[in-house]
């Protein structure tokens, strides 16, 4: 099988700059979202706040990360190559690596990272069967065994797979082998150093300051006053204020976030595809683009990753259809005389009135909706993977698989609408084995048809990543999703 080799970069369209040449030195203040009551120092442990995601992808080196064309690009493996059944993986460990305490990365390490995050995620964040199918293969690269054929395995480790010195048990330390290395670290917000000797090249940045904001609004607040030079993932709101300040720039990551409603198709009011169809008919799409996103977004059309290079774009477009989605409920005899709850919480931006603009818009079908806000560890422990109907975001969109691996296939520790569908199923493994190309291209519609017809998720639009940054920021990335949190090349201009 065909080796996928070292790329120095993602590309000149990945990142964003304002020309002239790289500077080094200086700190990058960068502001994150994040709940202080969520803070996670474990890479193993499910994240979910935004600013420990990204203090972790600086200081650890997972094996691959998004990249622009194609979009899986080497980190810690500088190459990786399988066998002809699509298997057998090798991955090979970058010359150089080492952690901050000057310890070589060798195929111990890695094999007890990815042993220890099979353990604790399954087969979600590392699709092999067992432990026991992850091994070295000598000092420098280690084997992944796959169940079968698995062609995407190396696009499925993105970030998902952080290395850290074989046997660690204490994470306070942060110690890593990634671009910089951690300093300090108090309740969610950090310090971090360069690390001079990383593998991919010295940053030219001495430090970057994480500071966790539990609101967007307040983040907002922060970068027009100065007091940080980034505010990441800010949202449309702020985009739109910082257009009309000169001293601020706005970066736009098209296909980044994904802010959608799931509907539970295993059981309760939204078992019958009649109702979720229903439902979907009831969206008015560009409504809900220009007043949730401000228009920092596109409508999209009830498939996850619309920036698939595969993404099928000959789906009909959904557009809303009232009387359609009427008659659709009545034929599932569907009792509009409830009020359903649909629960949010503040996590995205624009997460809460996504819900509450859905909520106004579904009336018109005869579906009462009571929005129900709740707090993020709540919502974690009391509706996710359970309720009927709730909103979930994503922050990736640029691949099919990686939704069908993590949330779609019946498999999944986190089926979000609990979707067993056999047929699905198949077309999941048939695109695993499928070589690149037109095979492969042919798997992934069929996955997508599968989603549009009878899936869970009401796709309504994605979301730009809005950036806002002092003027004196460069090259910050472009890319949409995970792609945001590779700071290495950023720069300073004096």
């Amino acid at each position: 099988m065909s080796a996928i080799l070292a790329i120095a970069g993602c590309g000149d369209n990945s990142r964003s700059s304002s020309g002239g040449s790289p500077e080094s030195g200086g700190t990058l203040r960068i502001g994150a979202i994040g709940k202080s009551s969520k803070t996670e120092r474990d890479p193993y442990a499910t994240i979910s706040n935004e600013s420990d995601f990204l203090i972790m992808s600086l200081i650890y080196d997972p094996l691959t990360v998004p990249g622009n064309d194609p979009n899986v690009a080497p980190r810690l493996a500088s190459k990786w190559e399988s066998d002809a059944e699509q298997r057998n993986w090798t991955f090979t460990i970058a010359e150089g690596a080492a952690f901050h305490d000057g310890r070589p990365v060798t195929s111990d390490d890695v094999v007890w990272s990815l042993r220890t995050l099979r353990e604790v995620a399954g087969e979600t964040k590392v699709p092999v069967a067992s432990v026991n199918d992850i091994n070295p293969a000598g000092p420098n690269a280690v084997v992944l065994t796959t169940a079968g054929p698995n062609s995407q395995l190396p696009l499925l480790l993105r970030l998902m797979t952080f290395v850290v010195p074989k046997g660690t048990t204490d994470y306070s330390k942060g110690i890593g082998s990634g671009p910089f290395e951690l300093e300090s670290y108090t309740n969610g917000n950090a310090r971090l150093v360069r690390n001079d000797k990383w593998h991919g090249g010295a940053p030219l940045l001495d430090a970057i300051e994480v500071t966790l904001f539990e609101s967007p609004e307040s983040m907002a607040n922060a970068v027009m006053a100065g007091q940080i030079d980034v505010a990441s993932s800010v949202g449309a709101v702020a985009g739109r204020t910082a257009e009309a300040r000169g001293d601020l720039q706005v970066i736009r990551r098209p296909n980044d976030i994904a802010v959608v409603i799931a509907m539970r198709t295993s059981d309760g009011p939204f078992a019958d595809p009649r109702v979720r169809e229903a439902l979907r008919l009831g969206v008015d799409r560009e409504g809900m683009v220009a007043q949730v996103l401000s228009g920092y977004g596109a409508v999209a059309n009830d498939v996850l990753g619309t920036g698939d290079p595969t993404y099928d774009t000959a789906l009909a477009q959904r557009k809303r259809d009232v009387d359609r989605a009427r008659q659709l409920l009545a034929d599932a005899k569907f009792d509009t005389g409830k009020t359903y709850p649909l629960v949010t919480k503040s996590e995205a931006a624009g997460e809460v009135e996504s819900a509450k603009v859905f909520a106004r818009q579904i009336q018109d079908i005869g579906v009462k909706l009571e929005v129900v806000v709740q707090e993020a560890n709540a919502f974690y422990d009391e509706t996710w993977l359970k309720a009927p109907l709730y909103t979930v975001n994503w922050g990736t969109n640029d691949s099919v698989m990686f939704y069908a691996s993590k949330v779609l296939t019946s498999r999944t520790k986190w089926n979000e609408t609990n979707f067993k569908d056999a047929a699905f199923d198949k077309a999941y493994t048939d695109a695993l084995a499928a070589p690149a190309g037109a095979k492969f291209t042919e798997a992934s519609k069929a996955i997508q048809k599968i989603q549009y017809d009878r899936g869970g998720y009401i796709v309504w639009g994605m979301a730009d990543g809005i950036d806002v940054a002092a003027r004196s920021v460069q090259d910050l990335p472009k890319l949409g999703g995970y792609g945001r949190v590779q700071l290495e090349r950023v720069w300073l201009s004096s």
